[in-house]
């Protein structure tokens, strides 16, 4: 932990707080706050707030999908279970990037599921889905929508099912019982899904740049940039210490989500 998160970690707040000569690109360390206030300008600023909403967004949008689904699977005999969990996690057997790349393949203007959508007659012409934050958020929630599953599975496989049976006892209908006993029970697999889905999704890279083209680019692209290609250290390390705190805050706000569950 010392050596691989620790000292890392330092030594990004530490570059964070100096300057460096575009001409020279020699760094100083001069602890100087300019970095910071630099990510006031508008276009990075609107960049935090697009990867917020980016977040936030994917986060419900994965949550709305998974937890039908860890509902669907719980409530399945244990062998159909174990099958269905396998075809969850089968995706993971495949490379992300490899991954990335058939999203493209399938939200491309003359892809398949525009053709399908011009079949259809729910479209007319080309989709233009391509290289938009629609696009980024697709990706984002395909490639998380398993790890929002398997946390919401756990939690809803561990529910004892005579406790739906005292509560339909007690004259609560499915839908009653499912609000007063089922979600309650499953919020800290809710809570953890939400943490390892929106605190990942809010720093990505990989997605952005192959779906965004270029176009659209969230935090993790900016900084890439400011280290590989800008060469400005400085400043691409205090956008990744603005981003570790949105997603700190982030987190501490979900783990006292989850402590609020009923005793």
């Amino acid at each position: 932990m010392l050596a691989f998160f620790a000292v890392p970690l330092g030594m990004v707040i530490v570059y964070s707080f100096a300057t460096i000569s575009l001409v020279t690109f020699d760094i100083g360390f001069g602890w100087t706050l300019s970095n910071y206030r630099q990510i006031s300008d508008p276009l990075y600023l609107h960049t935090l707030v697009r990867s917020v909403v980016l977040s936030v967004s994917t986060t419900i949008g994965c949550l709305l999908l998974g937890f039908p689904l860890a509902y669907f699977i719980s409530r399945q005999p244990p062998r159909w279970q174990r099958l269905m969990l396998v075809l969850v996690i089968v995706p993971f057997w495949t490379s992300f990037i490899v991954r990335t790349y058939a999203i493209v393949n399938l939200l491309q203007n003359n892809g398949p599921l525009n053709d399908a959508l011009n079949g259809l007659g729910l479209v007319h012409g080309t989709l233009g889905l391509l290289y938009t934050p629609q696009s980024i958020a697709i990706g984002i929630v395909y490639s998380y929508l398993p790890l929002m599953v398997l946390p919401i599975y756990v939690s809803l496989e561990r529910i004892d099912p005579a406790l739906l049976d005292a509560a339909s006892d007690l004259g609560a209908n499915g839908r009653r019982a499912f609000w007063r006993v089922v979600l309650p029970l499953a919020r800290p697999g809710v809570v953890v899904g939400c943490i390892i889905v929106g605190i990942p999704a809010m720093g990505e890279y990989v997605i952005p740049e192959i779906l965004g083209g270029g176009k659209t680019l969230m935090l993790g692209n900016v900084i890439t940039d400011q280290y590989l290609s800008v060469g400005d250290i400085p400043f691409g390390s205090a956008i990744a210490v603005v981003l570790m705190l949105v997603m700190a805050v982030a987190l501490l706000v979900s783990r006292r989500a989850g402590a609020l569950e009923p005793g």
